[in-house]
């Protein structure tokens, strides 16, 4: 049987993996990264049909680490967000004049960033990529782990990343206790081309059966995420395109003219999952395996790099601490990523509840709360700011 010793090994090569990886780069650590399959990637001709909100701040830590996409024609700056609520006059706007930064956002394809992730990946000299590579087993000792592949290789690491998505095999194999639940709806996420310009805005409408979002993008193209309720979700996804941009149309009050499909909608189902604890004996989460959140404040890849960022800025600084798996690093980790995590959930699944809800007193509260927020200019810079990372 063939093993081999490493000071890391992350599973997981999903943008938050591939990401940790490049970020511990110059840190002198032997690492191993495990991928389950490669993924297909759009065609350089095609429009990726999921897209992310990058926050400034993370976009500026990708272009340190030399990953961000060189085609810049591929992406599109959100200058202005334009947030509705479910009764007329209900409106909430921000935008990056007032806040004095030149974006509040840039509208990413995952495939884009993908690509320049594993471009990097492939040149790395302290990285060794196992894939396809499928998990087998894990046992935990007292100073490091081993983790059986299904090839019958080991690989014996002090620290263990889970980084493999939501249903983090790696998690479970740790015994770590899990809070989820259904949000019973599913994001259908599609591109169009607009009648209209989008002029740089996000535009999101909260509705009594979902959130709907449309996101520019580059040229008089947007991309459309509705987390809808189940029978709606199925209803969208069984219409022809011009039934959906029809649906589409009316749903988003014709804000950016006639549409025309151009990626057909596909859907995935929406959950919140929490953890008690990011670490274990040997084990850290990351991204996904270590919150999942509801889609509508568009932060969920951002609070996933921000987990990577700070776990590389530990082990990176972590002096003459020779083990990466120690307690006190994990804790250090731990202890950093807490309260930015426990807020960005109560943030969305607070507003997702709050709008997911038909009792009248609830809709003329939180209609009201969106018209109030949008005239006090404190409360929204600290908006702002949290969306901004």
């Amino acid at each position: 049987m063939q093993s081999s010793d490493f000071d890391v090994v992350i599973v997981g090569a999903g943008l938050v993996g591939l990401s940790l990886a490049r970020a511990l780069a110059d840190s002198g650590l032997k690492l191993a990264l495990v991928e389950r399959s490669r993924p297909s990637l759009a065609g350089t001709g095609d429009w990726d049909a999921r897209v992310y909100a990058i926050s400034p701040t993370s976009e500026a830590w990708l272009q340190d680490l030399g990953v961000w996409p060189a085609a810049t024609g591929r992406m599109a700056p959100v200058t202005r967000m334009r947030i509705f609520g479910d009764r007329q006059g209900s409106e909430l706007r921000f935008s990056a004049y007032d806040a004095h930064v030149s974006r509040l956002a840039t509208i990413v394809e995952n495939s884009a960033l993908m690509a320049a992730l594993r471009e990097t990946a492939g040149g790395q000299p302290n990285l060794t990529v196992f894939s396809p590579a499928a998990c087998a087993s894990v046992y935990w000792g007292s100073s490091q782990a081993t983790l059986q592949l299904g090839n019958g290789k080991e690989l014996r690491g002090r620290l263990l990343i889970a980084a493999d998505g939501a249903d983090s095999w790696l998690r479970g194999q740790a015994g770590l206790a899990v809070h989820e639940s259904s949000y019973g709806q599913t994001a259908v996420v599609a591109n169009f081309a607009t009648g209209e310009p989008h002029d740089g805005v996000a535009f999101q409408w909260f509705r009594p059966d979902g959130v709907l979002a449309l996101l520019p993008l580059p040229g008089e193209r947007a991309s459309m995420v509705w987390s809808a309720r189940q029978d709606l979700a199925e209803r969208l996804l069984s219409l022809g395109a011009e039934a959906l941009c029809a649906e589409v149309e009316n749903a988003s009050r014709s804000l950016l003219g006639r549409l025309t499909l151009i990626t057909a909608p596909t859907g995935f189902a929406l959950r919140l999952v929490r953890v008690r604890r990011l670490i274990a004996p040997r084990l850290a989460l990351v991204g996904d395996a270590a919150h999942n959140l509801h889609p509508l404040a568009g932060q969920g890849v951002n609070l996933g790099f921000r987990d990577a960022r700070e776990l590389a800025s530990v082990l990176a600084a972590r002096g003459p601490e020779g083990d990466t798996g120690s307690h006190a690093l994990l804790r250090r980790y731990e202890r950093a990523r807490g309260e930015d995590i426990a807020a960005m959930t109560a943030v969305t699944h607070g507003l997702q509840c709050l709008f997911n809800n038909s009792a009248a007193p609830l809709a003329w509260l939180r209609n009201l709360g969106l018209a109030l927020t949008d005239r006090l200019l404190p409360l929204k810079a600290l908006l702002v700011q949290r969306a901004l990372g």
